[in-house]
């Protein structure tokens, strides 16, 4: 399946089932409390499929499957009969009301907590939180290869995605963190980035890159892969497998090294000497770097090598037994939490750039992407979508769940209904920032693409 396709019908698949899901949230909470459904569809548009149940509900999957919904009786929407008024939802309590409201999202959640559950019987394949290579900020506060990370600030560190979640939260507050490692001799050492030393206009990738941290599965040995004809390489008699030693007296221990070691001794005219190890023979070279004049390339120094082609497989299994993975579920859940309003309130505070919002066709991706990883990695990110979504609805935003359960919480303080004028008048400003915020999202998913 193309990367198009599949990430097409993985968003199916993904919305189908989350927004399934949550309208099953409303549609149980308001039968239980005598409300009368109408209708509770799986997309929206014409039904392609319908029947209905003893109960007078019309179940229909309709023909755009990106969403549903669920039709209550309400004599705000037409006419009910007498014997059927105490079945509406508008005569209901407003604590019922507030029940059903809260409901979608309180599904959504424990849908997530399930997702995670199973994703950590099933177990999910990482990196072990082992340190590969090191630079910037990182290399000055004293970390070194094969240092192994156990804790980022006061987060005990799992895996290599435990500890750059907790790299990027420090970088977003601009917090200085303190990391314990246990060095190659099993030392534990804690070592301080200076997070708070990254300039306010750097973004958060940008941030991420300033610290220096890689995994070790993410090492590039410095083995030439591939030689450009007609390159100064080529010139030199570099070769395809050579493993660079050296460049002008530079030790290289990591492809990463080699374009800036060339930059710094880089002189019109002036010949590198290049130690690379052939078989078992170490042979010295000599090579002139050229000026790059590739079309659209970056200003530089260039040999006309690339590095061999190297998968990153993973090494940790982050995995428990059922029982063992339910604390462990709601753990994860509580911190994804803690993390997407983190997210948001530095979003609105302007620490956290508004480009990490993403819309759906960022989601698309990634939910392809993740399905490729395995079982593990979709609940994983089935999860965090479902999380999203029960924190987005719970804004106080009319229009959204948060928003009815904002005009009940009123009526309850003042004792009777907001009125329809101000309801109707809620409903166009909360489409016109629903509206803005997938504007948002969608712009920063087509500049994503573009750039």
């Amino acid at each position: 399946m193309s990367a198009f396709f599949g990430s097409i019908w993985w968003l199916i698949v993904t919305l189908g089932l989350l927004v399934t899901f949550h309208e099953y949230g409303h549609f149980v909470v308001a039968r239980r409390f005598g409300v009368k459904v109408l209708r509770f569809s799986v997309g929206f548009g014409k039904p392609l499929w319908s029947r209905r149940d003893r109960h007078g509900t019309e179940f229909a999957v309709a023909a755009i499957p990106l969403g549903g919904y669920v039709k209550m009786l309400d004599e705000r929407e037409g006419e009910v009969a007498p014997e059927e008024l105490d079945r509406s939802f508008n005569r209901k309590p407003v604590g019922v009301r507030m029940a059903i409201a809260a409901a979608g999202p309180a599904f959504n959640l424990i849908f997530t907590v399930l997702a995670f559950w199973l994703m950590f019987v099933v177990g999910k394949p990482d990196y072990q939180p082992i340190i590969g290579h090191v630079g910037g900020m990182a290399a000055a506060a004293g970390f070194q290869a094969g240092d192994r990370i156990l804790d980022v600030g006061t987060q005990r560190v799992e895996t290599w995605t435990d500890a750059s979640m907790a790299l990027v939260e420090g970088a977003i507050e601009r917090r200085d963190l303190k990391v314990t490692v246990a060095d190659a001799g099993g030392t534990e050492r804690v070592r301080t980035l200076a997070l708070s030393s990254i300039p306010a206009g750097v973004d958060e990738a940008a941030a991420f890159r300033d610290i220096g941290l890689l995994p070790k599965q993410w090492a590039l040995p410095p083995v030439i892969g591939s030689v450009q004809a007609g390159s100064a390489a080529a010139a030199a008699g570099l070769e395809p497998g050579d493993r660079l030693l050296s460049i002008d007296a530079t030790p290289i221990g990591d492809w990463r090294e080699v374009p800036p070691a060339i930059q710094r001794h880089a002189v019109e005219g002036h010949a590198l000497a290049i130690e690379v190890r052939r078989g078992g023979e170490v042979i010295q070279l000599a090579a002139t770097p050229t000026r790059n004049s590739e079309a659209g390339a970056a200003a530089g120094w260039v040999l006309g090598i690339g590095p061999e082609a190297v998968e990153a497989k993973y090494d940790a299994l982050l995995q428990y037994g059922a029982l063992a993975a339910v604390p462990r579920a709601f753990t994860e859940t509580w911190e994804r939490t803690r993390q997407t309003l983190d997210m948001l309130w530095n979003m609105l505070s302007g620490r956290a750039s508004l480009k990490n919002l993403s819309g759906v066709i960022t989601i698309a991706q990634v939910a392809n992407s993740s399905a490729d990883l395995g079982v593990a990695w979709f609940l994983n990110f089935l999860a965090i979508i479902s999380l999203s979504l029960a924190i987005l609805n719970l804004l106080p935003i009319p229009i959204l769940d948060g928003g009815h359960l904002l005009y009940y919480l009123i009526e309850l303080v003042k004792g009777s209904p907001v009125s329809e004028r101000v309801q109707i008048a809620g409903q166009y400003v909360g489409l016109t920032l629903l509206m803005a915020l997938m504007g948002l999202a969608l712009y920063n998913d087509i500049l994503r693409i573009a750039s």
